[in-house]
């Protein structure tokens, strides 16, 4: 797919509609009832985000929010254990301060459960349905605004805090209660090493914190779920090197390893009989569930396909697993996997007016670092190009950067294939997905190593036989438009064309006004920054803003906690500061909204200006040679 030409009646490329893209509807947070036998899930058919329930075993779905839920989703639902009500958080224009709201799924009425405007997300409902458990930063014991576990009652009244630990509980794994409502499981750290996260079993109330498990100081043991026995733990752990499922007795003390010991894998719940164990199962751009059978240890992928399949637990027959599927040319659907080999769908992708025949299958591709390490990346080969002809490309960069780019409908990329753009997305070092050792590989090294990687990026993208390489372009979010600021001012002649969304660009500052599991995380990658002074300023793009030669498009939102509005507005200042001129050398633009958002109309804003601006910096892929090109003479990169 993605070689024939799409042409109109001119002769000129047909390309998708971005509007038509953005506006498919997507499934957002779904979650299974108690009984497996409903979903319930954010989708955006109606133009924004709304709260549905679906029956698995009839398929029939009802909307039962009409405007009380976010416009944007940052937090997942949970259901009462009655599976009456669906609890849901919501903040205000995307700035994360939420609070977490019950509504009735038969009369949708609404009742506010907390009043914490904090970070925050359900964890689970005790046994008895009295208390809804949740993590959050409100402001706990001694004043601190660390994330820790929280419970307040699912009738209503006021929220009381449950653990209380230096490291952010609820970051390091699952919370969750024991089947029989006496104990609480979690993961939490008192180590020194940052990377560290032990199991911890605690009474209801965060009483007796006791660690049960450490597999060695520095590995990450994170808590998943308990077995129905109320004595196995199940949890994954990187100690081996590789992230590997594991069950725990706490009977006998005997831990049980499963995984291939090749792929990352994270345990994720038992079944309700007992007998088995769901994992996912996350293999470079690939994330599909696997089952196991705990008496025999025999593993089932279900299924063994490309694509994306994130599953949410077992449905109501404890044989069938639900969830949700998607690849390059599929926009979400709701599946329920098993047993064996069977799918059946539950709520089929919608593809509006698409063909889906003209959307872009994406290739996995590789190449090689200057270290030589091999980097996997995702490829959107140009659509319709002209024979002899070389075209615009632009490399993406994802978030995290503990984070990865999978294969998953993206319909900013298929756009730009249909326009006639190249599209790399690479998983630089510092992802995850490729084993413990290679996520930690840009640790006290951001804007580094990874930096090399986008390096090499680039010159795959312009070593590749129908790409001009003098017009290529570099964008990115969060953590990808840290690494974007840090490509235009490390290689500056490298690029035709930037775009820095919701990017950092000053290390010091951002620590200074973040959150403190946003400072803690910060601590874990660079080190304090009071003793890595030097290194957090040298990998602060803000200091070599005079550099930048690319043309560049500054987006951001001003409601943003993660990454404050102040790290584009110094960006702006310094650019102006060294002469460069808005709107000729660079553009600027602020959005009322938070760190990224998947509201429908506040992507298609961000995802047109985007588009629109590489179409004017890099031109028109029909015709060689037009747009801004990159500078003529590449100056030595900055030394690091």
């Amino acid at each position: 797919m993605g070689e024939e030409n799409v042409r109109d009646p001119g002769g000129r490329l047909d390309p998708l509609p971005l509007e038509a893209l953005v506006r498919l509807p997507s499934i957002l947070a779904p979650k299974l009832a108690w009984k497996g036998d409903r979903v319930a899930f954010y989708w955006d058919r109606t133009g924004r985000n709304e709260l549905f329930v679906q029956s698995i075993a009839t398929g029939d779905v009802r909307q039962v929010s009409h405007g009380e839920v976010p416009r944007s989703v940052k937090v997942g639902l949970a259901w009462d254990r009655n599976d009456e009500f669906v609890i849901f958080g919501k903040d205000e224009e995307g700035n994360e301060k939420h609070d977490l709201y019950r509504m009735e799924v038969a009369g949708g009425e609404v009742t506010r459960l907390t009043s914490v405007g904090a970070d925050l997300a359900p964890s689970d409902i005790s046994p008895d349905n009295r208390w809804l458990l949740f993590v959050a930063t409100a402001p706990g014991r001694g004043g601190r605004r660390q994330l820790n576990a929280w419970r307040v009652p699912i009738a209503g009244g006021e929220a009381e805090q449950v653990t209380d630990f230096d490291a952010p509980v609820g970051a390091l794994g699952a919370v969750r209660y024991r089947a029989d409502g006496r104990a609480l499981g979690f993961s939490a750290n008192e180590s020194p090493d940052l990377r560290n996260a032990d199991l911890y079993v605690s009474g209801p109330e965060g009483d007796g914190p006791t660690r049960v498990f450490r597999a060695r100081e520095g590995s990450r043991d994170s808590f998943s779920a308990w077995h129905p026995d109320g004595q196995q733990i199940a949890f994954d752990s990187d100690a081996s090197g590789v992230t590997r499922p594991m069950v725990l007795d706490r009977r006998s003390g005997e831990v049980r390893t499963f995984g291939d010991g090749r792929s990352d894998e994270y345990a994720k719940s038992f079944s309700s009989d007992g007998r088995s164990l769901l994992t996912v199962r996350l293999d470079g751009v690939r994330l599909g569930p696997r089952l196991y059978d705990l008496s025999s240890g025999d593993a089932v992928d279900l299924p063994p396909a490309s694509g994306d399949v994130r599953p949410l637990d077992f449905d109501a027959t404890g044989t069938g697993i639900i969830g949700l599927r998607t690849s390059s040319t599929e926009p979400t659907t709701l599946v329920r996997l098993g047993p064996g080999p069977d799918q059946v769908i539950l709520r089929p992708a919608d593809y509006g007016g698409i063909d889906p025949g003209r959307l872009t299958e994406v290739a996995v591709v590789g190449y090689r670092a200057p270290d030589g390490r091999s980097i996997e990346a995702l490829l959107y080969a140009p659509r319709g190009r002209s024979a002899g002809r070389r075209v615009p490309a632009i490399l993406e960069l994802h978030g995290g950067p503990t984070a990865h780019f999978s294969e998953r409908f993206d319909p900013l990329a298929q756009h730009f294939a249909s326009r006639g753009f190249a599209v790399l997305q690479p998983n630089v070092r510092g992802s995850t997905g490729y084993g413990p050792d290679f996520r930690d590989l840009n640790r006290f090294d951001w804007g580094g190593g990874d930096l090399r990687d986008v390096v090499a990026a680039a010159e795959y993208l312009r070593g590749l036989p129908y790409v001009d390489p003098d017009r290529l372009g570099v964008w990115g979010g969060s953590y990808g438009g840290y690494l974007t600021y840090m490509a235009v001012v490390r290689h500056p002649g490298l690029w035709g064309a930037a775009c820095a969304w919701i990017g950092m660009t000053d290390l010091e500052s951002l620590y200074d006004g973040s959150r403190e599991h946003f400072q803690y995380y910060l601590r874990q990658q660079m080190g304090d920054p009071a003793t890595h002074r030097a290194l957090w300023r040298q990998r602060s793009a803000i200091h070599e803003a005079h550099r930048l030669r690319a043309r560049l498009l500054i987006v951001h939102g001003v409601n943003d906690p993660r990454c404050p509005i102040d790290q584009a507005r110094a960006f702006r200042d310094r650019l102006l500061g060294a002469g460069r001129v808005l709107g000729r050398d660079f553009e600027y633009l602020e959005l009322p909204e938070g760190h990224g958002s998947s509201d429908v109309e506040q992507k298609l804003r961000c995802y047109a200006t985007v588009a629109e601006f590489f179409a004017r910096a890099l031109g028109d892929p029909e015709r060689s040679g037009e747009g801004v090109r990159r500078p003529s003479a590449q100056g030595p990169p900055a030394s690091f």
